[in-house]
């Protein structure tokens, strides 16, 4: 990824709406030569996804809860856990975390009710969850998807943030 790949997806991430004449004038290039990138940028994994943004309240899920979650499960089970959540429409955001707790979910409802009922089935009837804990939002101060893309450095190779020596029992498992 070039400088000019990241000038395009620094103007394409804020409305994938906008058109490529208009992104190639922003950065020098024709629009075709914006086409021909996006597709690249897209078939790279670079862009994983565009997708609609939508009002909660408007689609009848106004109800918004920040989850976090202690796990009482070995490995293997927090798998099975991370596929289950992926799988459910609730859950909107999950994240494996360090720190006290193992997961922090962002979980969404129609109602304060469909939430308990949802708490009750997957947190409080698994014998894989510890301890869980509910945030309800109140006001959604900033929502958004969009990465600050540096336009002069090249993203770091996701190997140099593992562990050199993968044999090391417990090699870059550290809680902070």
């Amino acid at each position: 990824m070039d400088r000019i790949d990241r000038k395009i997806l620094a103007h394409y991430q804020g409305d994938t709406r906008r058109i490529a004449e208009s992104i190639g004038a922003a950065v020098g290039l024709s629009a075709a030569a914006v086409q021909r990138r996006l597709k690249r940028l897209r078939e790279s994994g670079a862009i994983r996804a565009e997708v609609a943004q939508l009002d909660g309240a408007a689609v009848g899920v106004p109800i918004a809860c920040i989850v976090t979650l202690s796990m009482a499960a070995p490995p293997p089970h927090l798998d099975r856990f991370k596929r289950q959540m992926r799988e459910l429409p609730q859950v909107q955001q999950i994240y494996h975390v360090t720190g006290s707790q193992d997961f922090v979910l962002v979980v969404t409802a129609p109602s304060m009710e469909a939430y308990g009922e949802f708490a009750r089935e997957w947190f409080e009837m698994s014998q894989h969850v510890a301890r869980y804990e509910t945030h309800v939002v109140l006001d959604r101060v900033k929502v958004g998807l969009s990465l600050p893309v540096s336009l002069d450095e090249a993203p770091a190779a996701p190997n140099r943030l593992r562990p050199k020596n993968k044999n090391r029992r417990g090699a870059g498992k550290t809680k902070i």
